[in-house]
Formats: C-alpha cells, sequence, structure tokens
C-alpha cells in the first residue's frame, strides 16, 4: 500500500487473497490494510493538505498528472494483462471502457483545467452596498477526499476520480474494491516512484474489512467521500457521513431502459441487446431492459434469443470472448438467485439462466453464467425492478410511445437509458422525458472525461467527469471588500 509517501506492508503484516475470477484460484496476496493503517493515511491526507502548498500550486498539481499520465502508459500493457486478470474482464473491453478510453482522457481532461476553470470571478457592482462594495467568488479544493472504487471498472472509476480531484487540489485516501486491488496498487508504486506529488496526497489503502473501510465515512478528518458502486452501500455512506456532514459524491447502481421504437431499424437492436452482456453485464450503466414497440417485440425475442445462444463465453484473455466471468462466487449466485427467482414469479427464461456447461477444465472453478433472455415478467417483479450486474436481460413489450416512457420510469433508479427509432425528433421527444442521467439514441454514445455521468433518483447524487464533475470537488467562497474613498 502507499501511505505518506512509503511503499509499505500492512502495520500488522496481514494480507489477503486475490482470486482469479475465471478459474477462482489464487492470484497472489495483497497488503490487508487494518485501522492502524487507515488512520495513518487519513492523518497523511490531512496534514498533506493542510500544511504543504499542494492545495495552491497549480505549476505542481499539472506537472505531477502529466508525470502520472507518462507513467501509467510506460506500463499500458503489464496493466492490461493485469486487468484481464483480477477483473476477469475480456481482452477486448480492455481497448475501450477498462484501459484505454479512460487513459486517453482522465488525467489529461482535469489537468487541462487546471489552466482553463474559472477559479475566480467578480461579481457586477457591489450589489445591495454600492459600488464602493466589491465582490470575488472563488473555488477552493475541498479538503482530503475518500475515494472508493468498484471492481467492475476499477482503472477507469480510479482514473476519473483522482484527476479532477488531485487537479482542484485536494488530497485523496483511495480504497480500492477488495476483489480488484492491484490496478490501484500499481498506481502508487507509480506516484511513489516516477511523479513530483509529494507524500500524502495520496494514500493507496486496501483492504479486505468493512469495518476498516468505513472508517472513511465517519472520520472527521476526512471531508468528502466520493463513491462509486451498489445504492445500499452508497445509502450507508449517507448516512454516517451525515454526522461529520461531509459532501457526497455517489454514483450508484443502475437497471437502464432501451426503447425500441415501432419505426426502428430492426438491424440495430441486435448490436443494442448484447450490451447486455459485455463484461458478463457488470455495468451499471448497462441496458438491462429492453423495451420494445409490440409490433416488433415478438421478432426482437427470437432474434435476440438466437444471439444470445452463440455469444462467446469464456477466457477472458481471448480475443473472440464477449462474456468473461463474474468477478466472484458470491456473485454467480446472486445472479442465478435472482433468475430462480424470476421463474418463480412467472417469467419465461428463453435462454440462459444458469451456469456455463462445456468450458475448458482450467475455467472449471471460474464464476461464469450464460448469457439470459427472460420475457413475461411482471413489469413491478424484482427481475425487471431490481439491478442483476450479470448477463440478464428483461424483454418487455409496450404499445405506444406513452407507455414506453411509462413502464422506463417506473425504477427507483435512474442513471442510463437508450432509444432507437429512425426518427431524431421522435426519439430526442423520448429521451428528454426519461428521468435518467445519461442516454443515448441510435447508438449514441455520451461517455467521455467531458461528459457528466451520474444518476437520478437512487442512481446517485452528483456527476462524475466533465465540468459538473471536476467542480464537485471545490468549495465556493466569496469575498466581500470596501473599496478606498476616493481622493475628492
Amino acid at each position: 500500500m502507499l501511505v505518506d509517501g512509503e511503499l509499505r506492508a500492512a502495520a500488522s503484516g496481514a494480507e489477503f487473497d486475490i482470486l482469479s475470477p475465471a478459474t477462482g484460484r489464487v492470484l497472489g496476496t495483497t497488503a490487508a490494510a487494518g485501522p492502524e493503517d487507515m488512520d495513518a493515511a487519513i492523518g497523511a491526507a490531512r496534514r498533506a493538505f493542510d500544511e504543504s502548498d499542494w492545495a495552491t500550486n497549480r505549476v505542481l498539481r499539472l506537472r505531477a498528472l502529466t508525470q502520472l499520465q507518462d507513467a501509467i502508459e510506460a506500463e499500458k500493457e503489464d496493466l492490461r494483462e493485469e486487468l484481464i486478470a483480477e477483473v476477469g474482464c475480456p481482452v477486448m473491453t480492455t481497448r475501450n471502457a477498462q484501459l484505454d478510453w479512460p487513459l486517453a482522457e482522465a488525467l489529461r481532461y482535469p489537468a487541462r483545467l487546471i489552466d482553463e476553470f474559472e477559479w475566480e470571478r467578480t461579481l457586477d457592482g457591489g450589489g445591495l452596498f454600492g459600488e464602493r462594495n466589491a465582490r470575488t467568488v472563488v473555488k477552493e479544493p475541498v479538503g482530503v477526499v475518500a475515494a472508493i472504487t468498484p471492481s467492475n471498472f476499477p482503472v477507469e472509476v480510479i482514473l476519473n476520480k483522482l484527476g479532477p480531484a488531485l487537479a482542484t487540489g485536494n488530497t485523496v485516501v483511495l480504497k480500492p474494491d477488495p476483489n480488484t486491488p492491484w490496478n490501484a496498487t500499481r498506481l502508487g508504486r507509480l506516484i511513489a516512484e516516477r511523479t513530483d506529488i509529494p507524500a500524502g496526497v495520496v494514500n493507496v489503502v486496501p483492504t479486505p474489512s468493512n469495518e476498516v473501510a468505513g472508517r472513511l465515512g465517519t472520520d472527521p478528518r476526512v471531508d468528502m467521500v466520493s463513491f462509486t458502486g451498489s445504492t445500499a452501500v452508497g445509502k450507508h455512506l449517507m448516512r454516517v457521513g451525515a454526522d461529520t456532514m461531509k459532501r457526497t459524491f455517489l454514483e450508484l447502481g443502475g437497471k437502464s431502459a432501451m426503447i425500441v421504437l415501432d419505426d426502428a431499424n430492426p438491424a440495430h437492436i441486435i448490436p443494442s441487446a448484447i450490451g447486455a452482456c459485455v463484461h458478463a453485464g457488470q455495468a451499471c450503466a448497462a441496458n438491462t431492459r429492453m423495451l420494445v414497440h409490440r409490433s416488433l417485440f415478438d421478432e426482437a425475442v427470437a432474434n435476440v434469443t438466437m444471439t444470445f445462444e452463440g455469444v462467446p463465453v469464456g477466457d477472458p484473455a481471448l480475443e473472440a470472448t464477449l462474456v468473461g466471468p463474474l468477478i466472484s462466487a458470491a456473485q454467480k449466485q446472486r445472479v442465478l438467485d435472482a433468475c430462480d427467482r424470476a421463474r418463480r414469479d412467472g417469467a419465461d427464461i428463453v435462454v440462459g439462466g444458469s451456469a456455463v456447461g462445456g468450458l475448458p477444465d482450467h475455467l472449471a472453478g471460474g464464476y461464469f453464467v450464460a448469457p439470459t433472455v427472460i420475457v413475461g415478467a411482471d413489469p413491478k417483479s424484482a427481475i425487471v425492478q431490481n439491478e442483476v450486474f450479470g448477463p440478464v436481460l428483461v424483454m418487455l413489450p409496450f404499445d405506444d410511445d406513452d407507455e414506453g416512457v411509462r413502464i422506463a420510469n417506473d425504477s427507483a433508479f435512474g442513471l442510463a437509458g437508450a432509444v432507437l427509432s429512425k426518427s431524431a425528433e421522435r426519439a430526442m421527444g423520448i429521451a428528454r422525458r426519461i428521468r435518467t442521467g445519461a442516454i443515448g439514441i441510435n447508438g449514441g454514445m455520451y461517455y467521455g472525461a467531458d461528459a457528466p455521468f451520474g444518476g437520478y433518483k437512487n442512481s446517485g447524487i452528483g456527476r462524475q467527469c466533465g465540468i459538473e464533475g471536476f467542480a464537485q470537488y471545490t468549495e465556493t467562497k466569496t469575498i466581500g471588500w470596501r473599496l478606498p474613498r476616493p481622493h475628492i
């Protein structure tokens, strides 16, 4: 781990195993932070913010982020191999959102904003107090940021937290998911060895203990929690952080809907449906509800079912693999349990809904679930309403645009979505009516370091990326002063 500029083991010497999702076998071990390690990391971040010039030295911050960018690029292929091993993500996904996309801009964009962001602005006139009164609005860093990151897209999420948090002058305690800590500890090593980031500005503290990690939500020395993960944990962090009035950014779960209108191009349906399978469905923004106009529904179900039967499942290191393993045995069981409940609730599983058979011997212990299509579910049932986080697509019919919008919005979540239609105007009208933080039309991509991402309702609070994501790592101060009396 990285604590106060030092790469070291846990104070207790404890370690924990990292398992391969593809094989179930031990890949290696990682230092297991205990309470004393977390306390030291928080204390280091607090001192670095309060006592160093990191918060005010924009030249240093720009140089350090540039150095970190160069350091990661130098080990890019090692990092790619590491992600495939510990995350179980198919190699094809590392060429987009797992690695190449965030590496291209997640640090560069906030680094550029160091010079371009409006750190100060002067208000016109003197307001209520006349022309001899002057007022300036100043943006300052929040302070110590606890960055808590998930297992599904760890590098993408970590870089899109570290970039703006550091660019705005904050210090960070990074707590990676215990299933996938190595990408974070690699970044910690690169920060210590290859950058001018001062000791304590970034601390990387892996731990399998929820109790140890939970200190980030309650310690008064932490000013902000930036969390990406489940809605249940996000709500818990809000509750425990209330006593110290922590600033909270939460990017949480989703049950996003794709609405296929009656004038949609049928050829676009299959590629859109396959998105629910990518990385074994472990994407919070995946469109896992497909709402299809009734006139197209039966044909769409038949075609999607046939496609899902042939989706390549297996070793994530192979180029042809689209669906790799789930992250853990527990997550595999949760997905299978959700499918079993859907059956009990009266839905039909037309393909999948089970573990994958016929895999090579070396993958026999892996956490694989077959791509699954479910129809006939009640829109109020658990399989339609709850996030599954597996390669499971629920298909529902609707009769007109209003009903499609109503079903899409009938969800506790509001993270992402999509619309398919030959009419751009009609699709845009639908998109504007869906209560969700991001939505694509006819395959349009909203992703980017300059594009704010986050959710409505139970999908979170705040935005990651973009100007909005940059600004949320700042506090706002208004200064008013009396101008000198003019000489007469």
